[in-house]
C-alpha cells in the first residue's frame, strides 16, 4: 500500500479526557489508550479508558493497547473499554485473529511487531493476512520484564522500510519519533501513520509546544 504524503498521526499514552481533546485539537487522527502492561508509560484503568472513549468524536480512531495474549481476555477488555481498534502488543498464545474477528465484528485489529532485526519482516508477513494494519515499534517482548512500547527508542528504520515495501496493509511507525526526526521517518520509511508517545511529552505530561512542533514539521 502506498504511503500518504502526510501520514496520519496517532498520539499514544493518553491519560485523560483533557489530553485526548488536546491531541485531537492539534491534529491527531487516532488516540492510544494503554491498559495493563508489564512496563512503560501511560497505563490507565479500563474504566478510565471507557470514560475517555465515550467522549471521543466518531472520526477519531481509539486504540486499546493490550498486553493480553489470550483472545478471551482481549475480548473482555475491548467490550469493557469500547474502543474501535485493538492494538495487540504481544503475540497471541491462546485463540486466533479469526476468533477475535468473530467475537468483535467491526473492530479493527492492529498487530505490533517489535523490530529487533531482519526476522521481523517474516513476522510481519505472517500476520499480514489477519490484521487491518501493522504497527512497528521498538520494544522487546523477549526480556524478563517485557518491553511492549513507550520505550522512546528508535529501531532500525531500514528494516521498517523493507516491511512497508513488502506488506499490503497500512504500516504505523513508532519508537523514538519526535518533532526533530518525524520528517526523516516519513522520508526513510514512508509509513501510513506515525505513532508517538514520549516524543510529545515532558515529565510524562502531554506538551502542547511539542505537539505543535510535531504537526508543523510533517
Amino acid at each position: 500500500m502506498h504511503a500518504l504524503a502526510k501520514p496520519r498521526v496517532k498520539i499514544c499514552c493518553i491519560r485523560d479526557l483533557d489530553e485526548a481533546r488536546t491531541a485531537i485539537r492539534y491534529g491527531a487522527s487516532a488516540l492510544g489508550l494503554v491498559s495493563h502492561m508489564p512496563s512503560g508509560p501511560g497505563i490507565i484503568s479500563e474504566p478510565a479508558i471507557a470514560q475517555i472513549v465515550a467522549k471521543v468524536p466518531p472520526p477519531i480512531a481509539t486504540f486499546l493497547l493490550t498486553s493480553e495474549q489470550d483472545v478471551g481476555n482481549i475480548v473482555r477488555q475491548q467490550r469493557c473499554c469500547g474502543t474501535n481498534t485493538l492494538q495487540i502488543c504481544d503475540r497471541l498464545t491462546r485463540g486466533s485473529y479469526l476468533d477475535l474477528k468473530r467475537s468483535l465484528p467491526g473492530i479493527a485489529i492492529v498487530q505490533v511487531i517489535h523490530v529487533t532485526g531482519p526476522e521481523s519482516l517474516d513476522e510481519a508477513l505472517a500476520v499480514e493476512p489477519s490484521v487491518a494494519a501493522i504497527l512497528l515499534d521498538s520494544g522487546n517482548p523477549s526480556l524478563a520484564v517485557k518491553q511492549l512500547g513507550g520505550t522512546g527508542r528508535q529501531h532500525d528504520w531500514k528494516v521498517s522500510r523493507k516491511i512497508r515495501e513488502q506488506v499490503e496493509v497500512p504500516i504505523f511507525l513508532a519508537g523514538g519519533i519526535h518533532a526533530g526526526n518525524a520528517r526523516q521517518a516519513i522520508e526513510e520509511v514512508g509509513p501510513f501513520g506515525l505513532d508517538i508517545c514520549t516524543g510529545v511529552r515532558t515529565e510524562g505530561k502531554l506538551d502542547e509546544q511539542k505537539l505543535a512542533a510535531l504537526f508543523a514539521g510533517i
